[in-house]
């Protein structure tokens, strides 16, 4: 056999072989639309750590949410394809055209009328960021009258504070960096974020600290867009999956995330 036949054939079975795992891989019934398009779209929404940053540099997006979907796509058998929003609020204004399949944000119920949920992965708590020298010490003392919270606008912190709070002003922003520099200069009396993100950016903002209290709890979920029966199924099988294997503890410790546990094994939302 000649050596340009048996590297033919050398071609070949690699091929077969690339379709075979393909083919265990995305056997699935439930992800054969994904498997047909061969791509899976994630939405991200960049700007927490705890989902996605982006290099400012050289535009790399990092970050847990980018992690589980490389998993998820690679479990399925296809390439993940990122699609990328300025803030994680804005991932659901995606699906008016359709633009993603699969989603990791926080669960709030304003969000339920436009997609389904996973049960939790993640899980941590909602508090603020203050001054250093600010005499608000608990979350009871920023819910007064003449009191402004910064939060993202759309963000879960919004959705969250604004069913809860009854006196204090929220001022809706487009950029968590503006939120920041609001609290240092005094123009706002707090940011709201949940804990892990707060702890992350006191850490880069000296002159800040974080309130040892919460005001909510919170729960990061696999989201996608309402009706998608199957997505949602297999998706919350693969987040046991990775809970049980350590895949969600090891994406929380690469990202050095503190104030941020791996949300108990089960499928109760």
């Amino acid at each position: 056999m000649t050596k340009t036949r048996i590297l033919a054939c050398l071609v070949i079975v690699f091929a077969v072989s690339v379709s075979t795992i393909r083919a265990q891989q995305s056997a699935d019934p439930r992800v054969a639309d994904i498997v047909r398009a061969g791509k899976l779209r994630v939405g991200l929404g960049v700007g927490s750590p705890v989902l996605a940053l982006k290099d400012a540099t050289t535009g790399e997006i990092r970050g847990p949410a980018l992690d589980l979907a490389r998993a998820l796509a690679k479990k399925i058998g296809v390439e993940v394809a990122p699609v990328e929003y300025p803030r994680p609020g804005a991932v659901l204004a995606g699906l008016k055209n359709n633009e993603w399949d699969f989603t990791f944000l926080v669960a709030d119920p304003a969000r339920q009328a436009d997609a389904d949920f996973s049960p939790p992965y993640m899980q941590s708590d909602f508090t603020y960021l203050v001054h250093a020298s600010s005499t608000k010490r608990s979350v009871t003392d920023l819910d007064q009258q003449g009191v402004r919270i910064a939060v993202p606008r759309g963000d879960a912190s919004d959705l969250r504070l604004t069913q809860i709070l009854k006196h204090a002003e929220l001022v809706r922003l487009d950029s968590i960096g503006a939120a920041i520099e609001m609290v240092h200069t005094a123009k706002v009396d707090a940011y709201a974020a949940p804990r892990v993100v707060l702890l992350s950016l006191s850490d880069k903002a000296p002159g800040s600290r974080v309130l040892d209290d919460g005001f909510a709890n919170i729960s990061w979920v696999a989201m996608v867009p309402k009706g998608k029966v199957d997505h949602i199924a297999y998706v919350s099988d693969f987040l046991e999956e990775a809970k049980a294997s350590g895949l969600i503890k090891h994406t929380i410790d690469q990202a050095k995330l503190r104030g941020l546990q791996v949300a108990p094994a089960g499928k109760v939302n």
